[in-house]
């Protein structure tokens, strides 16, 4: 994997204000942030994409969230947040290393925006698209 933002933060060569660490987790706050609390979640194990994560790291963030979260809120006041997490430059990743962002949302509209195009999924799409992900999981 390629060196990155957060792997020279994991090495300590670039600091960061960070408000959580364990032996596989390091959370801190984004400087660049979209809302006041904006914090960045990331796996100590090198992995571009979730897909590429091994489990016990994925665990390991999956454990550390709700827990980060708790405290983004409490210590924001903000009662509302998205939790965003993107997979390759298509998906708009910018730094390739997993990473996960807690974006407090605000009543005044700051935080996330989102433009949410869904479409209808028909039943023969479905029952296909079910069977070839469930035969991948197999």
């Amino acid at each position: 994997m390629a060196e990155t933002v957060f792997s020279k933060i994991l090495s300590g060569d670039i600091p960061c204000h960070k408000v959580y660490e364990d032996d596989q987790v390091l959370a801190f706050l984004d400087i660049f942030p979209l809302s006041k609390g904006h914090t960045l979640v990331i796996p100590k194990e090198p992995a571009e994409t979730v897909d590429q994560l091994s489990d016990d790291a994925g665990a390991a963030i999956g454990r550390a969230l709700p827990r980060i979260s708790r405290a983004v809120l409490a210590a924001t006041g903000a009662t509302a947040f998205n939790i965003l997490q993107n997979n390759g430059p298509t998906a708009h990743q910018a730094v390739f290393h997993v990473h996960f962002h807690i974006i407090p949302k605000y009543e005044d509209g700051t935080g996330l925006g989102i433009d949410w195009k869904p479409k209808k999924l028909g039943d023969d799409d479905a029952a296909a698209l079910r069977d070839a992900i469930a035969a991948k999981l197999a």
